[in-house]
């Protein structure tokens, strides 16, 4: 008997592990909005579904890295669906306090622009398999803006 539920179990292991999930990409982080509180960067995630049917979203988590130190994270609960067949844009606003922005800034030194490892989990309800996270990972350069672009 416990050769038949370890077989079963391993076909169904097999089965959800060939089911299609929807794909992902962090396509880019900029700056949103500058102010005397701090700024608001702006990520924008790309994510196609595979499905007929719409998908919902059940959490979007972040954080965002700086020179070896989280600069910001949290979670957005409940941020709507994906369109079923097509690729839905999410945007992901990133809340930077203005203490972190004003060491950022220093870090930034010559080039103006800050390195930077953002690291989002997409977390979606798909049927027969509940909740399954889809985790994204983008490093890069942020350009920031110069005083003439903010005023």
């Amino acid at each position: 008997m416990a050769k038949l539920v370890d077989k079963a179990k391993g076909f169904v292991a097999d089965k959800v592990a060939h089911v299609q999930k929807p794909e992902a990409d962090l396509a880019d982080l900029s700056v949103g909005h500058v102010g005397r509180d701090g700024a608001t960067l702006a990520g924008r995630l790309d994510v196609r579904n595979p499905y007929s049917h719409s998908i919902p979203i059940c959490e979007i988590s972040y954080s965002l890295k700086s020179a070896g130190r989280e600069v910001a994270s949290g979670t957005m609960p409940d941020p709507g669906s994906l369109k079923a067949s097509d690729t839905t844009q999410l945007n992901v606003p990133v809340k930077i306090p203005y203490d972190f922005l004003v060491s950022l800034v220093k870090d930034a030194g010559r080039d103006w622009d800050i390195d930077y490892e953002m690291r989002v989990g997409l977390t979606v309800d798909l049927p027969i398999i509940g909740n399954f996270t889809l985790p994204l990972t983008k490093t890069g350069e942020l350009k920031l803006p110069t005083l003439s672009s903010i005023f």
